[in-house]
């Protein structure tokens, strides 16, 4: 694979300026071979990001593609449909990259044939600083390896570190914000993103990358493939707000769809048992408001979203056992 030609996949939702921005990033890699392509799921711009997006896919600088639905699942299942790369790189629509980004992604599939996706370093903007310089009392942070539990999928998601981890090596799943995949292991092994992942899309890519297993492939962390995540407050994922009753049911929907499609029952047990410890009771690393009514709030939402996702789960069983039983 000489210089593959990589597909910089793009999915907004009501993002203006920091999407003009991680595009114009994007266009100033140092790559010789990739092309841009921006899944909109924002119905109304500003005017001055229409033209930029509009001036910019008629020049054939960018692929924009303006789609009537919100679902960040489909939206990234949709650009790799369109996508021509050989290696497919998702980022967020608030990201800054430095030149080499795409370069230090590619490297990493020529050295190694066994890796199929590769995680990138990323430094949120409320901890780039400290991350950078070891400041702040961060100096000890730093870490050449991830603990044990990091390899557990009933406990990894809450022992991964995508800012102070190093060290190149493997590991289980990938950040949404930055992570490239061969693009074989959606045409040929025919493994795509879960679009019954709802609101936020939380844990998808974790789902996806558990799944992305059975196919061979490692998955491998490099630091050098690093971007900065800004988190802007307005679009992307905070448009729904964590206070608002969709997004409790999505949030809790689906970490417990993602464990009943793949863990095993002792997996199963420890992963639910550290969302309620976690997420409900508010202990660390979350460390939410332990006040009696919001652990009992976050508790009814715990309920309720194993529910809502054993019935999605029941559901696409029963839709699988009809297809294969059923003849034309």
């Amino acid at each position: 694979m000489n210089q593959p030609l990589v597909s910089v996949i793009i999915p907004t939702y009501k993002r203006e300026q920091a999407l003009v921005d991680s595009i114009r990033d994007v266009l100033k890699q140092d790559y010789p071979s990739f092309e841009v392509l921006v899944v909109d799921q924002t119905l109304d711009h500003d005017q001055e990001v229409e033209s930029f997006l509009s001036n910019h896919h008629t020049q054939g600088k960018i692929k924009w593609y303006r789609v009537d639905w919100a679902s960040l699942p489909k939206a990234r299942n949709y650009g790799v449909s369109k996508a021509k790369g050989d290696i497919v790189i998702f980022i967020d629509d608030d990201v800054q990259l430095s030149e080499n980004y795409i370069s230090s992604h590619v490297k990493n599939y020529l050295d190694n044939e066994k890796i199929g996706a590769v995680a990138g370093r990323v430094l949120d903007r409320m901890k780039q600083f400290s991350a950078q310089t070891g400041e702040q009392g961060y100096s000890t942070a730093f870490k050449e390896h991830l603990d044990p539990e990091a390899s557990d999928p009933g406990l990894a998601w809450y022992h991964l570190d995508f800012v102070y981890l190093i060290k190149p090596q493997k590991i289980i799943t990938a950040r949404g914000c930055n992570m490239s995949f061969r693009r074989d292991i959606f045409t040929k092994y025919d493994v795509w993103f879960d679009e019954r992942f709802r609101g936020s899309a939380v844990r998808e890519e974790s789902d996806f990358c558990l799944r992305l297993r059975g196919t061979g492939y490692d998955i491998w962390y490099d630091p050098l493939a690093e971007l900065v995540h800004l988190g802007e407050e307005l679009g992307g994922c905070h448009d729904i707000t964590t206070k608002s009753l969709s997004y409790q049911f999505a949030f809790y929907h689906n970490h417990f769809l993602m464990g009943l499609k793949n863990l095993t029952l002792s997996q199963q047990i420890r992963f639910y048992g550290k969302l309620f410890d976690c997420h409900v009771l508010g202990n660390p690393p979350c460390n939410k408001n332990g006040s009696l009514t919001k652990v009992i709030s976050r508790g009814v939402f715990y309920f309720l979203g194993f529910l809502d996702a054993l019935k999605t789960q029941l559901f696409g069983l029963f839709s699988s056992y009809h297809s294969f039983f059923t003849v034309d």
